[in-house]
Parts: C-alpha cells; structure tokens; sequence
C-alpha cells in the first residue's frame, strides 16, 4: 500500500518508498557524472591526485542536491519536474557554487553557465522525461480499458 501524500517514507518495501529513494539516489549519481564529465575535459584525470579528485570536485553539488531535497520536501513529488526538479536544480547550483567558492575550488561565469544548463538537463529533463514516459503509458493503458 502506498504511503498517502506528505507521509513520510519510512517503509522501503513500499513502490512509493523505492521511487523516493531511486530519485534521489539518481539525482546524486547525475551530479557526481557531471562532475566527472568536468574534471576529463580539463583533463584532470576522474580520480585526481590520490584518488580523491571526483569526491574534492562533487562534493559542494552533492551538498546541493542533499539540501535541495530537504528544501522542496522532494519525497513528496519525487517525479515532477517543477515541484522538485526545477528547486533541487537552482539549491545545487546554487549551493554548489556558493560551496566551490568557500573552499577556495573556484567559480567562473563560463562555468556557472555550463553548470546550469547541464544540472538543469540532468535533474529537470530526467522527470520530465518520466512524466512523458508515465502519462503515454496511462494513455496506452486508459485505451486497451476502453477497446
């Protein structure tokens, strides 16, 4: 049984509870891809010196999509592109910025941009991706009900 609307999700065993948590688990797996995807085109090596690298440059964008879910209550609408998509892009870019720029990694304007559009097509464009997918099959299923 699904958990109602603004429950909190507390049990892994329901669908709804395995799409939170792949959500999120997706969002966090996107921004250490983009931040790998930086360090090869500054041929930085993935990895870095010592192996720590990636985690040295993902780490402010992980911060950000952490508090970017807390801020939008994102288990509520884990999917929709807007409610959650559209806060936990702008709290990650922002916050990774803000992030990079403390602990002394650096902010560009050339870089804040391409962060933008990138984030933005990694945690916006996959749900709306699923949304399209989700509401097509509903159609599909709403027409084989009614045949």
């Amino acid at each position: 049984m699904d958990a109602p609307e603004g429950a909190p999700v507390t049990d892994t065993r329901t669908p709804r509870a395995r799409l939170t948590i792949g959500a999120f688990a997706f969002d966090l797996v996107l921004v250490v891809i983009f931040a790998a995807i930086g360090r090869a085109s500054h041929a930085e090596g993935v990895l870095g010196a010592g192996g720590i690298g990636l985690a040295q440059t993902a780490w402010p964008f992980v911060a950000g999509v952490i508090l970017g879910w807390l801020i939008t209550r994102g288990w509520l609408a884990p999917l929709s592109p807007v409610r959650t998509g559209l806060g936990v892009w702008a709290v990650t870019l922002a916050g990774g910025m803000i992030l990079r720029g403390v602990s002394g990694q650096g902010v560009v304007v050339a870089f804040v941009i391409v962060a933008a559009i990138t984030l933005a097509v990694f945690l916006i464009g996959w749900r709306a991706l699923a949304t399209a997918v989700r509401r097509n099959r509903s159609r599909r299923a709403q027409k084989a009900v009614s045949s």
